[in-house]
Protein backbone atom coordinates (compact mmCIF):
# COMPACT_ATOMS: atom_id res chain seq x y z
CA UNK A 1 0.00 0.00 0.00
CA UNK A 2 2.87 2.38 0.84
CA UNK A 3 4.38 1.74 -2.62
CA UNK A 4 1.10 2.72 -4.32
CA UNK A 5 0.83 5.93 -2.27
CA UNK A 6 4.48 6.85 -2.99
CA UNK A 7 4.05 6.07 -6.72
CA UNK A 8 0.81 8.08 -6.95
CA UNK A 9 2.39 11.04 -5.13
CA UNK A 10 5.44 10.91 -7.42
CA UNK A 11 3.30 10.82 -10.58
CA UNK A 12 1.22 13.77 -9.35
CA UNK A 13 4.33 15.79 -8.54
CA UNK A 14 5.94 15.05 -11.90
CA UNK A 15 2.77 15.89 -13.82
CA UNK A 16 2.75 19.34 -12.22
CA UNK A 17 6.14 20.02 -13.87
CA UNK A 18 5.07 18.93 -17.36
CA UNK A 19 4.75 21.92 -19.65
CA UNK A 20 1.45 22.46 -21.33
CA UNK A 21 1.14 23.55 -24.91
CA UNK A 22 -0.16 27.08 -25.46
CA UNK A 23 -1.98 28.01 -28.65
CA UNK A 24 -1.48 31.58 -29.89
CA UNK A 25 -3.33 33.45 -32.65
CA UNK A 26 -2.59 36.83 -34.15
CA UNK A 27 -4.30 39.99 -33.01
CA UNK A 28 -5.87 40.97 -36.34
CA UNK A 29 -5.97 44.66 -35.46
CA UNK A 30 -2.22 44.75 -34.81
CA UNK A 31 -0.80 42.43 -37.47
CA UNK A 32 0.17 42.81 -41.13
CA UNK A 33 1.46 40.49 -43.86
CA UNK A 34 3.36 42.51 -46.48
CA UNK A 35 5.35 42.01 -49.67
CA UNK A 36 7.41 44.20 -51.99
CA UNK A 37 8.82 43.87 -55.52
CA UNK A 38 10.86 46.25 -57.59
CA UNK A 39 9.36 47.65 -60.79
CA UNK A 40 11.89 47.91 -63.64
CA UNK A 41 14.55 48.12 -60.94
CA UNK A 42 13.72 51.73 -60.11
CA UNK A 43 11.00 51.62 -57.46
CA UNK A 44 9.62 49.34 -54.78
CA UNK A 45 5.93 48.50 -55.00
CA UNK A 46 4.46 47.29 -51.70
CA UNK A 47 1.36 45.25 -51.06
CA UNK A 48 -0.29 43.25 -48.34
CA UNK A 49 -2.74 40.47 -47.70
CA UNK A 50 -5.68 41.92 -45.82
CA UNK A 51 -7.02 38.51 -44.80
CA UNK A 52 -4.62 36.03 -43.24
CA UNK A 53 -4.31 33.92 -40.11
CA UNK A 54 -1.35 32.80 -38.03
CA UNK A 55 -1.49 30.13 -35.35
CA UNK A 56 1.44 29.23 -33.14
CA UNK A 57 1.76 26.35 -30.68
CA UNK A 58 4.50 26.35 -28.07
CA UNK A 59 5.29 24.88 -24.68
CA UNK A 60 8.40 26.98 -23.99
CA UNK A 61 8.31 30.59 -22.82
CA UNK A 62 11.05 31.55 -25.32
CA UNK A 63 9.11 29.91 -28.23
CA UNK A 64 12.14 27.86 -29.29
CA UNK A 65 9.81 24.89 -29.84
CA UNK A 66 7.16 26.92 -31.71
CA UNK A 67 5.12 25.36 -34.49
CA UNK A 68 3.70 28.03 -36.78
CA UNK A 69 0.95 27.77 -39.39
CA UNK A 70 -0.12 30.63 -41.65
CA UNK A 71 -2.68 30.98 -44.44
CA UNK A 72 -3.49 34.02 -46.58
CA UNK A 73 -6.45 34.68 -48.88
CA UNK A 74 -5.24 35.58 -52.38
CA UNK A 75 -8.41 37.58 -53.05
CA UNK A 76 -7.39 39.92 -50.22
CA UNK A 77 -4.26 41.24 -52.02
CA UNK A 78 -4.08 45.01 -51.80
CA UNK A 79 -1.43 47.17 -53.51
CA UNK A 80 -3.77 50.19 -53.51
CA UNK A 81 -4.12 50.01 -57.31
CA UNK A 82 -7.21 48.10 -58.42
CA UNK A 83 -5.90 47.27 -61.89
CA UNK A 84 -2.66 45.83 -60.45
CA UNK A 85 -4.56 43.90 -57.75
CA UNK A 86 -6.82 42.31 -60.38
CA UNK A 87 -3.79 41.40 -62.49
CA UNK A 88 -2.05 39.80 -59.49
CA UNK A 89 -5.16 37.71 -58.76
CA UNK A 90 -5.44 36.60 -62.41
CA UNK A 91 -3.88 33.60 -64.13
CA UNK A 92 -0.93 35.87 -65.02
CA UNK A 93 0.25 35.61 -61.40
CA UNK A 94 -1.50 33.98 -58.40
CA UNK A 95 -4.47 32.55 -60.36
CA UNK A 96 -6.89 32.83 -57.44
CA UNK A 97 -9.60 30.83 -59.28
CA UNK A 98 -7.38 27.74 -58.99
CA UNK A 99 -5.22 28.61 -55.97
CA UNK A 100 -7.29 30.70 -53.57
CA UNK A 101 -4.86 30.58 -50.63
CA UNK A 102 -1.19 30.41 -49.85
CA UNK A 103 -0.01 28.56 -46.76
CA UNK A 104 3.07 28.14 -44.61
CA UNK A 105 3.85 25.37 -42.12
CA UNK A 106 7.01 25.63 -40.02
CA UNK A 107 9.56 22.86 -39.69
CA UNK A 108 11.76 24.66 -37.12
CA UNK A 109 12.01 27.87 -35.08
CA UNK A 110 15.60 28.05 -33.89
CA UNK A 111 17.04 30.65 -31.55
CA UNK A 112 20.20 32.21 -32.99
CA UNK A 113 21.11 35.01 -30.56
CA UNK A 114 19.18 37.05 -28.04
CA UNK A 115 15.72 37.73 -29.45
CA UNK A 116 16.63 36.52 -32.96
CA UNK A 117 15.50 33.27 -34.56
CA UNK A 118 15.53 31.42 -37.87
CA UNK A 119 12.12 30.25 -39.00
CA UNK A 120 12.15 27.44 -41.58
CA UNK A 121 9.17 25.80 -43.18
CA UNK A 122 7.24 24.87 -46.29
CA UNK A 123 5.43 27.54 -48.28
CA UNK A 124 2.70 26.46 -50.68
CA UNK A 125 1.80 29.05 -53.28
CA UNK A 126 0.37 28.73 -56.79
CA UNK A 127 0.12 24.96 -56.26
CA UNK A 128 3.85 24.55 -55.57
CA UNK A 129 5.48 23.81 -52.19
CA UNK A 130 9.02 24.99 -51.46
CA UNK A 131 11.21 25.14 -48.36
CA UNK A 132 11.79 28.74 -47.24
CA UNK A 133 13.59 30.52 -44.40
CA UNK A 134 12.83 33.76 -42.58
CA UNK A 135 14.62 35.87 -39.99
CA UNK A 136 12.42 36.32 -36.94
CA UNK A 137 12.67 38.65 -33.97
CA UNK A 138 10.68 38.59 -30.77
CA UNK A 139 10.23 42.32 -30.21
CA UNK A 140 9.16 41.88 -26.59
CA UNK A 141 6.10 41.53 -24.39
CA UNK A 142 3.46 44.07 -23.33
CA UNK A 143 0.12 44.06 -21.56
CA UNK A 144 -2.06 45.38 -24.38
CA UNK A 145 -5.67 46.51 -24.68
CA UNK A 146 -6.67 42.85 -24.30
CA UNK A 147 -5.31 43.11 -20.72
CA UNK A 148 -3.16 40.05 -21.45
CA UNK A 149 0.60 39.69 -21.71
CA UNK A 150 1.19 39.78 -25.47
CA UNK A 151 4.34 38.97 -27.47
CA UNK A 152 5.17 40.83 -30.67
CA UNK A 153 7.14 39.40 -33.61
CA UNK A 154 8.73 40.63 -36.83
CA UNK A 155 9.55 38.18 -39.63
CA UNK A 156 11.50 39.06 -42.79
CA UNK A 157 12.62 37.07 -45.78
CA UNK A 158 12.99 36.84 -49.52
CA UNK A 159 11.15 34.60 -52.01
CA UNK A 160 11.75 34.01 -55.69
CA UNK A 161 8.53 34.03 -57.70
CA UNK A 162 10.11 31.81 -60.38
CA UNK A 163 10.29 29.05 -57.71
CA UNK A 164 6.48 29.13 -57.71
CA UNK A 165 6.05 29.53 -61.49
CA UNK A 166 4.45 32.96 -61.12
CA UNK A 167 4.47 35.63 -63.80
CA UNK A 168 6.79 35.91 -66.74
CA UNK A 169 10.41 36.93 -66.79
CA UNK A 170 11.54 40.22 -65.32
CA UNK A 171 12.31 41.42 -68.86
CA UNK A 172 8.68 40.73 -69.89
CA UNK A 173 6.92 42.06 -66.79
CA UNK A 174 9.27 44.60 -65.28
CA UNK A 175 8.70 42.89 -61.91
CA UNK A 176 11.70 41.60 -59.97
CA UNK A 177 12.04 37.88 -59.43
CA UNK A 178 12.95 38.40 -55.77
CA UNK A 179 10.05 39.39 -53.55
CA UNK A 180 10.61 40.73 -50.07
CA UNK A 181 8.15 39.45 -47.46
CA UNK A 182 7.66 40.68 -43.90
CA UNK A 183 5.10 40.51 -41.16
CA UNK A 184 4.63 42.34 -37.92
CA UNK A 185 2.33 40.45 -35.61
CA UNK A 186 1.05 40.52 -32.06
CA UNK A 187 -0.04 37.15 -30.70
CA UNK A 188 -2.64 36.39 -28.05
CA UNK A 189 -3.35 33.21 -26.12
CA UNK A 190 -6.27 31.36 -27.60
Amino acid sequence: MKKIIVLTTTVCMLSSFVATETIWTQDKMHSQLNFSATHFGISHIDGRFQTFSITMKSEKQDFSDAQIDMTADIKSINTEVGYRDNDLKSSNWFDDDKFSTLSFKSTSFTKTKGKNYKLKGNLTMHGITKSVEFDATINGWAVTMSKKNTPGFTLKGKLYRSDFNMGGTTAMTGVSNDIMVWTNVEMGKN
